[in-house]
């Protein structure tokens, strides 16, 4: 697991035309091109998407800009999915201290990640709706991409001669056997569905409710034992880039990461996701709905991948072609994957929230009032409840040190980590 908590260092707030002029020289490297595309096929009608490429960390310097891309895979209506998709943006950013360099703005974002995601469940729960959603959240930030996700959506990535590498993971009780350890530890029952006879059918859920994953956004008839923490991983890529696949479980539960990959290599953005639904249909029909983005992170000084040949060709030579060119990228691969195409800068998984707010240091401060970690509402000084109040996870953690919750998420803090009951109430 990667912790990066010692690298923090102190920073005074500086203005504006000095942070842009700042952030013009550290743009040392030119940023890599985003070229995207995304396809869907609905069955339910309960998945969404969010591409949005214009972001800016400094308002108004171009220099400044970042991409980002999610899908939110709803289950029980698509009203978790519509309000993931809408606010869960805006809750992260605003989790995330002014005034920072690009460094440190990317180094607090894991920690930001966490506590939007939390907000975002917070307040849609505050809705008295009880459908849910899984989230995968992706950052293109030049060369570094942070991805945070919880339920079975998947980020892959198919890095240029370094083979393929699973960016998430998956939050089904079925296959995660620390989740399900946790949910029965916070008060949660796993089991399969049992039907006349006592046979017991289908995959392992969690009982109130009968999800089958351990991670999501909203399901408050549940338990919020299901909790919203998301797995956070931060890498960087080389300057070859590479490829993103981004998809819901309608495509995963047809295509493994390695198939969806090699499904749709040499192909531009649009035409590889479209390829990728069009590969998981023809494996398994549309049994769900199936969602695919496909974001390519392209060396400034490479074109865009060529179009496809038109539509009269020779179907045998152009899969052989495609074989050879495999093959060729198989043996750049083994290469290549010892000299570090992608740096690893985080990794956390962890539910519990006092580990993945961890401790306020000055960097972390967004003022000169106390705020909430979570909700970001402002706190007087005596009414914070610090994120480490009755923790066990860490000797060294002080009650009186910060970061603070307000006390709605002090009690969903709780909650989460079964120390109460969750008020839930299954009809």
């Amino acid at each position: 697991m990667g912790s990066r908590g010692d690298r923090y260092e102190h920073h005074d707030l500086v203005p504006l035309a000095a942070l842009i002029n700042r952030e013009l020289r550290n743009e040392k490297m030119e940023k890599p091109a985003v070229r995207y595309g995304s396809a869907a096929q609905s069955r339910k009608g309960e998945d969404y998407f969010l591409i949005k490429t214009d972001c800016q960390r400094v308002p108004g310097n171009p220099s400044t800009s970042f991409s980002v891309f999610g899908i939110f895979d709803g289950h029980n209506g698509s009203a978790a999915a519509i309000f993931s998709r809408d606010h869960l943006l805006n809750y992260v950013l605003n989790a995330m201290p002014r005034g920072l360099g690009r460094d440190e703005w990317l180094h607090a974002l894991p920690r930001a990640l966490v506590a939007g995601f939390v907000k975002t469940d917070k307040e849609f729960q505050a809705k008295g709706k009880t459908s849910g959603t899984t989230a995968t959240f992706v950052i293109i930030d030049g060369w570094t991409v942070t991805v945070a996700s919880v339920g079975d959506s998947r980020c892959i990535l198919d890095a240029q001669g370094g083979g393929v590498s699973i960016l998430t993971v998956d939050h089904r009780l079925e296959e995660n056997a620390e989740e399900r350890e946790r949910v029965t530890a916070s008060g949660g029952e796993v089991g399969r569905l049992s039907i006349f006879g006592g046979t017991e059918v289908g995959p392992l859920r969690c009982w109130p409710g009968g999800l089958c994953l351990s991670r999501s956004i909203g399901d408050m008839d549940v338990g919020e034992f299901i909790v919203p923490i998301p797995y956070v991983k931060q890498v960087k890529l080389s300057s070859t880039g590479g490829r993103l696949i981004i998809a819901s479980d309608g495509v995963w539960d047809a295509l493994s990461s390695e198939m969806a990959a090699k499904s749709c290599r040499g192909l531009p953005a649009e035409l590889a996701a479209r390829l990728v639904v069009k590969e998981a249909l023809r494996s398994r029909g549309l049994k769900d709905d199936t969602t695919c983005i496909v974001v390519d992170i392209i060396p400034p000084d490479n074109n865009p991948p060529p179009s496809p040949p038109p539509k009269k060709y020779n179907k045998l030579k152009a899969l052989f072609f495609r074989k050879k060119s495999w093959i060729s990228t198989n043996k750049l691969a083994k290469k290549l994957s010892a000299v570090g195409i992608v740096e690893e800068l985080f990794e956390e998984g962890s539910a519990m929230l006092a580990e993945r707010l961890g401790n306020d240091e000055p960097t972390m401060q967004t003022g000169s009032l106390f705020v909430c970690a979570v909700c970001q509402a402002d706190l007087a000084p005596n009414e914070g409840i610090s994120v480490h109040a009755g923790s066990i996870f860490s000797v060294s953690s002080k009650p009186w040190q910060g970061p603070f919750l307000c006390s709605d998420c002090r009690n969903k803090k709780d909650a989460m980590e079964g120390k109460r009951p969750s008020g839930v109430r299954v009809v």
